[in-house]
């Protein structure tokens, strides 16, 4: 049996920067992984925004923390992951999406994130082309950005690697044996494990993990699907966000990335529940008519590649984070909601501090708003 101080289930957005973070702080910590290298479950469907423009507190102020990360990652870390601060845009065409977007201003302006309601003028020139014909104007927060999925996890990875976590790969944990209210062993289709700490961060499989500790959590994953087109001349920087639904999308989401493509995501009605990655043939014709609505311009460009991945949902569309109630020493933080990408950097860190005991007073709302055992009663308008 290998034995560690913490060992964490899923090498992915969040559990790949928490082990580099507990190894920092003096922890031996491995990282179990049933794909064959990090950032392979979902990280890799990601498609690169990160933003701490939420409606919920507790996403603010980790997104906030996240942000401050990937500012210092090349200057501090020297890791380039095409990193690109060029904001988010929502914009509105209806009184009430004007309404609810200016409603939440004042939540978000007091857990200080930068953002305001800018008019059409405005819009418009931070998104040349976009539709003109009722435009009320829209948020943006400009210290948001998009960065490369693929490097960050591959960052992520090597610093893990270089503060001396152990990764092991193609590992897929089979049970858990416990004592006392403890787990005393991990079993894989490999080695066995012995830790004081295990950390759920299993993505798409985290609500399998649960169960094989005793405790149901509500992840379920569905599936969204995204695309890419060839690339042009940048005409546009923001992340550009529509929340207004149709009878069969919520809402979707476009960028234009450093090399030229534009990348794009929907997000369908009603979901797409369960663990399937293939691509369908209903995606792009519903996608397309709304950007196209939104930003005619766009009709000119040829898609070069779609794919799918999966959300792992919770029933109130926020994370569930926090200590279980029966095993000392488990911690669950899933269900990050097609969100880990942009969460991963910022929770890492309040989870780490969270397990040695060193979590500031004032990030203590942050696994209230969390727990696992919460209502799941309320739900998030910016998703």
């Amino acid at each position: 049996m290998k034995t560690y101080d913490a060992v964490i289930i899923g090498a992915g957005s969040v559990g790949t920067i928490l082990s580099y973070w507990l190894a920092r702080k003096g922890l031996k910590v491995a990282v179990l992984e049933k794909n064959a290298s990090p950032g392979r479950g979902e990280h890799r469907a990601a498609i690169g925004g990160v933003r701490a423009t939420h409606s919920d507190p507790a996403k603010i102020k980790i997104g906030l923390r996240s942000l401050e990360f990937l500012r210092r990652l090349q200057p501090e870390f020297g890791y380039d992951v095409d990193y690109v601060e060029g904001g988010y845009l929502f914009p509105a065409y209806q009184e009430s999406i004007a309404a609810k977007l200016k409603g939440l201003l004042a939540i978000q302006k007091d857990l200080g994130l930068n953002i305001d309601w800018i008019g059409p003028e405005e819009v418009v020139e931070l998104v040349p082309g976009i539709r003109e014909d009722g435009l009320l104007g829209g948020t943006y927060s400009p210290e948001d950005g998009h960065l490369s999925p693929l490097k960050l996890a591959s960052a992520f990875y090597r610093m893990a690697l270089s503060a001396g976590v152990d990764f092991y790969f193609r590992t897929t944990v089979t049970g858990f044996v416990t004592a006392e209210g403890k787990v005393t062993e991990i079993k894989t289709d490999g080695h066995s494990f012995s830790s004081d700490i295990v950390v759920n961060a299993a993505g798409a499989s985290a609500r399998q993990i649960g169960l094989m500790l005793g405790t149901d959590l509500p992840v379920v994953p569905d599936a969204h699907e995204a695309g890419v087109t060839e690339p042009v001349e940048r005409f546009f920087y923001p992340m550009v966000v529509d929340i207004e639904p149709t009878a069969d999308s919520e809402n979707y989401y476009f960028y234009q990335d450093p090399e030229g493509s534009v990348i794009f995501c929907i997000t369908p009605r009603p979901k797409r529940l369960g663990a399937t990655k293939a691509s369908t043939s209903e995606f792009l014709p519903m996608v397309v008519p709304r950007l196209l609505r939104l930003c005619p311009r766009l009709r000119y460009l040829k898609v070069r590649r779609v794919w799918r991945g999966m959300y792992p949902g919770t029933p109130d569309d926020r994370p569930i984070v926090g200590f279980d109630a029966a095993l000392n020493g488990v911690f669950h933080t899933v269900g990050m909601c097609g969100q880990g990408l942009m969460l991963g950097p910022g929770l890492g860190q309040l989870v780490a501090d969270a397990l040695v005991g060193e979590l500031s007073p004032d990030d203590e709302d942050v696994f209230e708003l969390l727990s696992p055992y919460r209502e799941f009663t309320a739900q998030e308008l910016l998703r």
